[in-house]
């Protein structure tokens, strides 16, 4: 079942949550499998730090076609304050009223950030999916505090992203020559599910399909949230 968010009121807590949620993600293939017919949801967010406002993108595809079905967003006021390791918190709330706005839910999430590719294992992707029971993945575009070799220079080529000998997620190369991104699993999805996924969004340019919508949309409304 889909789970609650709150805001925590100090950084204690929130870690505190982090800790306890991670024990509710589902490490299987319970979504849908990779170019088959499936709706997939592209989240992604832009702030204003000087007025204090976020404003989030959700962008649904079709998993087949690429071809955008629909569009939402949603605008608020920061609420949780700059801290590494809990930026979910910065911007879950405006997410979650993003992908609320859809008429159909997704059946696969994927964001602009970390998975378990995160210090407690509870980056967005994760704390997303398991908040709402969706499929969801982490899609970053470096490699956060992790190390890694750099992958073969042909496209589908990856090396493990590693925390000291763990495995927390792959640098995969999506075109040819150019920088990897860096795909963890959140939800529901497992890694090489998860790589297939970005693999197949992001067929002509380095970033999957799903972030480029979103990330696109979120300035817009940033944009319009802040117009005078």
């Amino acid at each position: 079942m889909p789970l609650s968010h709150t805001t925590p009121a100090t950084e204690a807590e929130a870690v505190a949550r982090q800790l306890t949620l991670r024990e509710h993600i589902v490490p299987d293939d319970t979504g849908p499998a990779p170019g088959t017919p499936a709706t997939v949801a592209g989240v992604d967010v832009a702030y204003d730090d000087v007025r204090g406002i976020v404003a989030a993108a959700a962008v649904t595809l079709d998993a087949v076609t690429l071809e955008v079905r629909e569009r939402a967003t949603a605008t608020g006021p920061v609420p949780f304050p700059y801290r590494p390791g809990l930026l979910a918190y910065r911007e879950l709330p405006a997410v979650l009223d993003a992908l609320g706005r859809l008429a159909t839910a997704p059946d696969l999430v994927v964001c602009d950030g970390y998975g378990i590719a995160h210090p407690r294992r509870f980056g967005l992707a994760a704390h997303l999916g398991v908040l709402t029971g969706l499929p969801s993945i982490g899609v970053a575009k470096n490699p956060f505090t992790f190390h890694h070799q750099p992958p073969a220079a042909e496209r589908g080529a990856w090396s493990p992203l590693l925390d000291g000998t763990e495995e927390v997620g792959r640098a995969l190369r999506t075109q040819p020559g150019v920088k990897p991104l860096f795909v963890s699993t959140g939800h529901r999805v497992t890694l090489p599910t998860a790589c297939a996924h970005v693999l197949n969004l992001a067929r002509r340019y380095r970033l999957p399909e799903t972030t480029r919508e979103a990330d696109r949309l979120c300035r817009t409304a940033l944009s319009a949230a802040t117009r005078p």
